[in-house]
């Protein structure tokens, strides 16, 4: 089992350090210096990428919920019906502000390709209209309706998985430990790509990575202020999964982190915390890669690193769900 002990190359791959600089030269507004309303239509505008992957099945649902409706997407490979396989609830990243199905439309359809899977993305409510733990009820919510969906899905409700990127792989972790502490549905695995688990201001990573690699230290911070409302939210467990006492009896996770990410210490750091629990962890850093990387698989910018990240974790969910 290796160690967890990440570090950065000595530089940024050159796929990545053309997109940083092509990033630069676009010379857009910071999103921390906009309104949160006008930080999500400049999100939606620039972060959208095709894969080229056309699928049988990408199905717009909704989930009702004790406010309302909640907005998911089924994406599914499969042409024709038939067995039982294990189900993707992936929640995407933006820090609790930005962020939709569609900016990671991209993501999910990969999954679904790399694993056979089908997978339900969730258009959970964001900050600061809708402060924590608004976002993490609609997933919660929505991880019980696919408990519930599965068998129409031709899917498995014992082997449901929680999936997210950075902010979503926050709400992926948050997810799994109300489940583990409501008695809720069965979650069989966790896939926590670079997430934001604590507080990563005292980390390494992120004094080396803070400026100048994509995520910021001023939009990380950005965007936990329009989260977390006051200093009572900052201490909860559910809002920061790596402050809990108690990781035992979570599900066996997949854990991915970037180099040259500022949350790279932070996600390593829980995948430490999960493994003295004695749940089963697959961690990798990916030592020349930026945060946000794992969403870079098509047009307008496909990373080489990015590609790798999806085979590797679609290898290690069927090794763990099927091995």
């Amino acid at each position: 089992m290796a160690d967890i002990d990440p570090s950065r190359a000595d530089a940024p791959a050159p796929d990545v350090q053309a997109f940083l600089d092509t990033y630069e030269a676009m010379d857009l507004p910071e999103l921390h210096e906009l309104s949160p309303t006008a930080a999500r239509d400049l999100w939606e505008q620039v972060s959208g990428i095709d894969p080229g992957i056309d699928l049988p099945t990408v199905e717009d649902r909704t989930v009702d919920a004790e406010h309302g409706e909640i907005p998911v997407r089924v994406y599914d490979s499969r042409e024709s019906r038939g067995g039982e396989r294990p189900l993707v609830v992936y929640l995407h990243g933006g820090g609790w502000v930005v962020g939709s199905i569609d900016t990671h439309d991209g993501v999910s359809r990969k999954l679904a390709a790399e694993t056979g899977y089908p997978v339900l993305s969730v258009g959970y409510r964001l900050a600061p209209e809708q402060p924590f733990p608004a976002g993490l009820t609609d997933c919660y919510r929505a991880l019980e309706w696919a408990a519930e969906t599965a068998p129409d899905l031709d899917a498995d409700p014992k082997r449901l998985v929680l999936a997210g990127d950075s902010a979503g792989g926050n709400l992926a972790a948050a997810t799994a430990m109300l489940a583990r502490d409501r008695g809720g549905p069965d979650v069989a695995h966790q896939v926590l790509v670079y997430p934001a688990t604590g507080d990563p201001r005292p980390t390494r990573s992120y004094e080396e990575n803070g400026e100048g690699y994509f995520l910021t230290q001023e939009l990380s911070e950005w965007f936990a202020d329009h989260y977390l409302e006051d200093d009572l939210d900052r201490g909860n467990v559910y809002a920061q999964p790596r402050l809990a006492a108690d990781l035992t009896d979570l599900p066996p996770a997949t854990v991915l982190t970037a180099g040259f990410d500022p949350l790279r210490d932070d996600g390593a750091a829980y995948a430490r915390r999960l493994r003295e629990a004695d749940v089963a962890v697959s961690y990798k850093n990916f030592d020349d890669q930026i945060h946000g990387f794992f969403n870079m698989i098509g047009e307008p910018i496909s990373l080489e690193g990015a590609h790798a990240a999806h085979e590797w974790v679609a290898a290690d969910l069927r090794e763990a769900l099927e091995g």
